[in-house]
């Protein structure tokens, strides 16, 4: 029998998916906590962060610094910056990883599957295809074939 083991996903498993204390996407001032949040790069409005729990490698996420839940909320600058280090994203993840598509998008409110309902963030997905498989449909797991330790220096590399 073979075993795949994702000990990083242990905290999301017994914690049935919440986190626990303050939101996840609210950052102090101070970079040096940056690699252990999984934070990639700050801009002037929003930073670019990994997925702790990812759909697939590199699965990273753009949020605005400023705790707001709607789009209708961020300003012109937050939103043109949000795109443009989407982009930015797409290119590292094109360029390190060779995807075949992406997912790119915005889940705003409980119905629309927001984790994280209060505090808005894009997410960029890297797709193959054929990259879902029995295991996320039967056993509700994903199988990565990288460390997120790993992702973080690749991707930190080329942002």
């Amino acid at each position: 029998m073979d075993f795949i083991w994702s000990p990083w996903r242990y905290d999301y498993v017994t914690s049935g998916g919440k986190r626990q204390g303050s939101c996840v996407f609210c950052l102090d001032k101070d970079p040096a906590g940056d690699p252990d949040r999984l934070v990639l790069f700050r801009g002037a409005h929003n930073f670019v962060i990994l997925n702790l729990f990812p759909y697939t490698s590199g699965h990273l996420m753009v949020a605005p610094y400023a705790h707001i839940a709607a789009l209708t909320d961020a300003t012109p600058d937050q939103t043109a910056e949000m795109m443009t280090l989407a982009q930015r994203g797409v290119r590292a993840l094109e360029h390190l990883y060779k995807p075949e598509g992406f997912n790119v998008g915005l889940n705003l409110g409980h119905a629309a599957g927001a984790g994280v309902r209060d505090h808005m963030h894009l997410h960029v997905v890297a797709r193959w295809v054929g990259d879902t498989n029995f295991m996320s449909v039967l056993a509700e797991t994903r199988v990565l074939p990288e460390e997120l330790s790993t992702t973080y220096s690749r991707l930190k590399a080329v942002f």
